[in-house]
């Protein structure tokens, strides 16, 4: 994780939040900072959209990820052993599907994206019906589910692609039985996308 600078990232978000945190504490608008009002307030438009986005962009970089280790692996093995260049592509098939996870996904939370009015009513409070309320959250719950189980999904397919390709090169009797293992890896993100179409069952959106 660190040497692809995500501690750094991390670091610095932080760093910028509670750097914000304390210059409002101190010049007098501590008040100001509501996570009650921020999650009543803001827009479920925008929650849903933070769902979509996160599904696919987190599903493709676990997959870019997967693909970055496997074929690096194949190819550097593939120079002493050149058979195992075919048959190992399976690994490169296995991570580009975690992506399609994520596309699969993104059209399903998409058909539960609809327009609604936003006023004001005796039957709730504030300008959002609850189910729109609802709806958004669902979305970006699903989101989250998909896009960080399909991400972990296509790092642990690309390890394991990358120690099958390594193997393979080695022992070809050990290909079968590490696939074995890498298609189980891949099963992550199935489980991820059954979660996920459960937590946007109760999602409708629209007047």
């Amino acid at each position: 994780m660190a040497c692809c600078g995500c501690y750094t990232y991390f670091g610095l978000l932080f760093s910028a939040i509670i750097t914000i945190w304390i210059v409002m504490l101190f010049t007098g608008n501590g008040a100001r900072i509501s996570t009650e009002e921020f999650l009543s307030e803001t827009s479920p438009y925008m929650w849903g959209s933070l769902g979509i986005a996160i599904a696919i962009s987190f599903s493709v970089v676990g997959a870019a990820w997967g693909i970055l280790l496997t074929g690096s692996s194949i190819l550097g093995a593939g120079v002493n052993a050149p058979r195992i260049k075919t048959k190992n592509l399976i690994s490169i098939i296995f991570c580009e599907a975690v992506a399609i996870y994520g596309i699969i996904m993104a059209i399903v939370f998409q058909n539960d994206f609809k327009s609604f009015d936003m006023h004001r009513s005796s039957l709730y409070d504030g300008l959002v019906e609850p189910k729109n309320t609802l709806g958004g959250f669902s979305i970006f719950g699903a989101g989250l589910t998909t896009g960080l189980s399909n991400m972990a999904c296509g790092i642990c397919v690309g390890i394991v692609g990358s120690g099958a390709a390594l193997a393979d090169a080695q022992n070809a009797e050990l290909f079968v039985k590490i696939l074995i293992v890498e298609i189980f890896g891949s099963a992550i993100g199935l489980f991820g996308i059954i979660v996920a179409i459960i937590q946007v069952q109760q999602a409708k959106m629209g007047d």
